[in-house]
């Protein structure tokens, strides 16, 4: 069974792999960031912190905030900023397929749920589908 640290690594080199497909530009950073990669769009460098989904039947759920409790403090909530990156690059292992959504979508929320087929009720307002998403689609 993979740990989140296996699923994370994982999820990172199948991101680098479908960018360089795509031809686009990979790096890393050499200290520790709040961001895994940096993609070269050409022009144009994209910050991106690199996530694992989960598919849950129609939806892929997508951690992207933390929390912990500090004696203190209490709880504590981490989330991502504007500041910080500028997209979260998804991988999901069941579909094999992979996900930049810019983090004006995703900033102070702790999880994302990406549509991968319409929903019973056919609710149509605030969803995010995720063919919106696709990797291929926005290089």
């Amino acid at each position: 069974m993979e740990g989140t640290n296996e699923r994370g690594v994982i999820a990172e080199a199948a991101i680098a792999a479908e960018a360089v497909k795509l031809g686009i530009g990979v790096s890393r950073p050499f200290a520790q960031e709040r961001y895994d990669l940096i993609f070269d769009m050409r022009p144009g460098l994209l910050r991106a912190q690199c996530k694992c989904a989960r598919s849950r039947g129609d939806v892929l759920n997508v951690p992207i905030g933390g929390s912990w409790y500090s004696p203190g403090r209490g709880y504590v909530r981490s989330t991502y900023t504007e500041k910080e990156i500028d997209a979260i690059a998804i991988y999901c292992p069941e579909l094999d397929r992979c996900y930049l959504v810019p983090i004006a979508l995703t900033a102070g929320i702790g999880q994302l749920h990406l549509r991968l087929a319409p929903t019973r009720n056919r609710q149509k307002a605030a969803i995010n589908w995720a063919s919106d998403y696709e990797f291929g689609a926005i290089a």
